[in-house]
Formats: structure tokens, C-alpha cells, sequence
């Protein structure tokens, strides 16, 4: 996973801040933003768990913090829901923009509501989830209740909320009351999982079956058994950021796995706009090569050398334990490191001449086991003979024809 400091502007040119993450194995076939809760910011750990657990299946995500909140600039206290519900407008411009228009998006609590608000308003969006999101965004109040009479009568008030003081005006609230979820659920036209925990004491299980009787097909509940409101348990996090992921797959395009087919035990495919990037038929099993970006490729597998240092890496620890066992000799385990360059020869009388450089490839093995010195040395020894060993240390040849 790779991640990108971004930000971007909020209606009124406030910069907001956010992290990209990226898969760091294949570029993102879809993008998803992920709008956190009430007074929370992009860095609560159950987000970034449901985030990464989106990457892993190939998606970009942007978090971000909304106005007035985390690292983004403005005040809190002159926000409102509708402000909340702006920014993820924003945000997806952002990818539009900058990379590619988002198709998923999800949000907790009562930024699940403000996910379902912005879904609406955004044309690219083709699956929304929410996670113990409430069924009206009034609900917030609920957590404001010693404060509402201050907040009435004086226009605001300071609460406590997490362990943090924040103001909070009446234009929040009276915003509140003026966003009727229910009838924007009615007349959706995107995909909707809802995920609950039936035991939510912050937002009872009610609420999604509120949003789940106004919603119209296609919809889907997903019951977080005990998991609490802010899925403090990670394994709670990272299941919702997976179920999310399949889920999402039967609504969003995914681009057709690339199927090498060819009778050669080995078959590489590059397209012309991939520069390094290769596709890998090894067996029967898909593999991806590339090059390091410092060399112009994408880094999203290993390069042609390191392929090869494997390759004798592999073979000299399998030929190590398949000689062992048949001594019955514990090896508990074989380590095999190997580097690749390009050095003098040992021998060498003219190390001067840039030409009298060879391959090199320096191996380094830890035997770990009940072993006496004779018998690692014998392994050591046994090691050099491996099949991919003697290959590359033989007279080599490499027969090319052209093939229409």
C-alpha cells in the first residue's frame, strides 16, 4: 500500500485535508471515499481498518477530514451537516480531477447519512454503504441533550464530546432537522449495503431497518453481530472493509483479468502503455514483473533479475531440505538470501576493463536445526549443486524464433 498526502478545497476555498492510499501491486480499478463520523477525523483507526482492507482488493481510497476537523482548515463550529455532506461533493471532484471518478462510497455513522446524501448529488457513484449509520441525521442530537436548552437559548453551546470540546451552534441542529433521509432513500438509484451491530448503543439497530424498508432494491443488511458503534475491535473493521469490497464487485466495473494461454511453460505479455509492467504466465499460475519506478516501471512486481535471484534462492533451500531428509538430518528451516550485481571476477587480470565485469549473484545461507558442523557444511556444499545453480554457472544457450 502506498499512501499520498492530498488536499483539496471545500466550497468556501478552505483547504481540507486527506491520504490516498493506493494498492501497491496494480493500479486502482475503482475509487472509494470513506466519510467518518461525527467530530471524528480521517485517521480513526476503524476507517483506515475499512479502508485497507479495500485496498487489498484493489481499490484506491481517499479519507479525509471535513471542515473544521483533524488537519483541515475552517471552523467547526460554523459547519453543519450539509457542510459534511459539500465536502464528499468535493472530494469526488477531486478524484474526477486529479484521477479517476469514484464509484464506492462509504461512510460511519453519521457520516454514513452524509454518504447517502452526497451519493445522490454525485453521477459516478454506483454503491453507497453505510456502518451504524442513523436513519435521520437528527439524531446526533441525542448525544447533545444536556446542551440543546443552552444551545436554543444562547444560540450555542460547548460540549464535550470524545474527551474534546466543541461548539456547537443552532444552525447545526435547526440543518439537522431540515434533512429528511428517509425520502432521499426513497428515490435512490445506487446500490445500498447497510451494516449494523444489533447491539449499537449509539445508534440502535432500528435505525437501519428504517433505512432499509425506505430503501428499494438493489439493498442489503449485513448484521455486525457484537460489534460496538466505533468497531474498536479491529478483526470487527477489517471484516466490514471486506464484505464491503465483495460486495461493491456487483455493482462497479472491474477490469477483465488479463488470461495468458499458451502450451510454453513460461509466457510474458506486455501491452504497449504498460512501459514495464508484464503479465506472467509461470505454470499454471498468473504473476506480475516490473521494474522499480526509479527505472520509469510502476513497482508493482518483481523485476526480471529479482525473478531469477528467486528462482535460486528457492532451488538451492529445496535441494538443501530434500538432501536432508533423505539423511534424516533436522533442518528446522533453510533461509537462502541472494543479491544480484554486476562485479570483477575473482580471478580477473584486467579489472580495469569494464568488460571483464561478470553477473554476480552472492548467496548467503542460515541452517537452523540439531546440526553438526560437518553436516552444515556437507548442505552448504549440496546447495551449490542445485538444478537453477548449475544452469547458470553451464554454457547456456537461448533459441529465439519469431512466431506470427
Amino acid at each position: 500500500m502506498s499512501i499520498h498526502k492530498v488536499s483539496f478545497k471545500n466550497k468556501n476555498k478552505e483547504e481540507l485535508a486527506g491520504r490516498l492510499e493506493l494498492p501497491i501491486d496494480q493500479k486502482p480499478h475503482n475509487f472509494a471515499i470513506l466519510a467518518h463520523c461525527f467530530t471524528c477525523t480521517k485517521n480513526l483507526t476503524a476507517i483506515k481498518n475499512v479502508g485497507r482492507a479495500l485496498i487489498q482488493e484493489g481499490f484506491g481510497v481517499l479519507r479525509f477530514d471535513f471542515t473544521g476537523l483533524g488537519e483541515s482548515e475552517g471552523d467547526f463550529e460554523n459547519t453543519n451537516f450539509s457542510g459534511n455532506v459539500e465536502d464528499l461533493v468535493e472530494a469526488a471532484q477531486f478524484l474526477e480531477q486529479e484521477y479517476i471518478a469514484p464509484t464506492l462510497i462509504i461512510g460511519h455513522s453519521l457520516g454514513g447519512a452524509a454518504a447517502i446524501f452526497a451519493a445522490d448529488r454525485i453521477s459516478s457513484i454506483k454503491a453507497v454503504a453505510v456502518i451504524n449509520s442513523p436513519s435521520h441525521p437528527s439524531h446526533v442530537t441525542n448525544l447533545l441533550k444536556s446542551s440543546t436548552a443552552e444551545i436554543a437559548q444562547n444560540g450555542k453551546a460547548k460540549v464535550n464530546l470524545g474527551g474534546i470540546d466543541f461548539t456547537i451552534k443552532k444552525q447545526f441542529l435547526d440543518d439537522l432537522k431540515n434533512k429528511p433521509l428517509q425520502e432521499v432513500v426513497k428515490t435512490f438509484k445506487k446500490a445500498l449495503l447497510i451494516l449494523h451491530s444489533p447491539i449499537d448503543k449509539v445508534v440502535g439497530i432500528d435505525n437501519a431497518e428504517e433505512i432499509y424498508k425506505s430503501a428499494h432494491h438493489p439493498k442489503s443488511f449485513v448484521s455486525l453481530d457484537d460489534a460496538n458503534h466505533m468497531l474498536s475491535n479491529k478483526e470487527d473493521s477489517e471484516y466490514v472493509g471486506k464484505v464491503i469490497a465483495g460486495w461493491a464487485s456487483r455493482y462497479i466495473e472491474l477490469p477483465e483479468k488479463k488470461q495468458i494461454r499458451s502450451k510454453s511453460q513460461v509466457t510474458a505479455s506486455l501491452d504497449g502503455e504498460q512501459i514495464f509492467t508484464t503479465n506472467l504466465k509461470v505454470g499454471s499460475h498468473n504473476l506480475i514483473a516490473d521494474e522499480p519506478t526509479k527505472f520509469g516501471g510502476n513497482d508493482f512486481g518483481p523485476s526480471p533479475y529479482e525473478y531469477v535471484s528467486g528462482g535460486l534462492a528457492a532451488c538451492t533451500a529445496m535441494t538443501i531440505q530434500m538432501y536432508a531428509r533423505r539423511k534424516k538430518w533436522a533442518v528446522d528451516n533453510v533461509t537462502v538470501n541472494v543479491d544480484y550485481s554486476r562485479d570483477h571476477a575473482v580471478d580477473c587480470k584486467n579489472c580495469e576493463d569494464s568488460s571483464a565485469k561478470i553477473d554476480t549473484f552472492s548467496l548467503e545461507i542460515k541452517l537452523e536445526g540439531n546440526l553438526t558442523e560437518e553436516q552444515k557444511a556437507r548442505l552448504i556444499e549440496i546447495g551449490g549443486r542445485c538444478p537453477v545453480h548449475k544452469t547458470l554457472t553451464s554454457a547456456t544457450q537461448v533459441l529465439t524464433k519469431r512466431i506470427d
